[in-house]
């Protein structure tokens, strides 16, 4: 079971949306480096990434494409 990157957001807010709306679908999700990228203009440095399953993948990037305000 190895982690994958889904995606990376300049905001960590950005990334803790799509971790919760992953986790509502069942999908078991992490947040890489977004404690870090609270300061401002960090994100273009150090984005905060949104980590699946490799497994997962494919499910997460489907339950992300019905949500197209993300």
């Amino acid at each position: 079971m190895s982690l994958v990157e889904l995606s990376r957001h300049m905001h960590a807010v950005e990334a803790e949306i799509i971790r919760g709306r992953l986790e509502a679908a069942g999908v078991g999700t992490v947040c890489f480096d977004s404690g870090v990228n609270i300061v401002e203009g960090a994100g273009l440095a150090l984005p905060a990434r949104v980590m699946v399953l490799a497994e997962d993948v494919a499910e997460a990037k489907a339950i992300l494409a019905e949500d197209v305000s993300l």
